[in-house]
């Protein structure tokens, strides 16, 4: 199990980093070399599905240009958002 577990972790952090989409790329490629490895499974599944979605919908929903489904309106996805702005705004505004 373990072997399948890491097999889909790293297959989680290529397809992160893999988007086609740069943008969404240089967020989602990060938070999942940082968060993948200690994600529950319920978030693993979250992830993937969002890996699903098409870029543009979800580089909306992180930067919040767009309304997020209410399928991805969750902690997992307001993680990343917060990591965005960690990332590449020097810490979240308004703190």
């Amino acid at each position: 199990m373990a072997i399948d577990d890491d097999a889909r972790l790293k297959k989680l952090r290529l397809r992160a980093w893999r988007r086609g989409f740069r943008e969404a790329d240089l967020i989602l490629g990060p938070f999942a070399d940082k968060h993948v490895s200690t994600m529950s499974a319920e978030e693993l599944d979250i992830f993937e599905a969002l890996l699903d979605e098409a870029d543009q919908d979800v580089y909306g929903w992180i930067i919040g240009t767009m309304e997020t489904p209410a399928a991805f309106d969750c902690d997992l996805l307001n993680r990343i958002k917060a990591f965005r702005l960690e990332v590449y705004t020097g810490g979240a505004r308004g703190s």
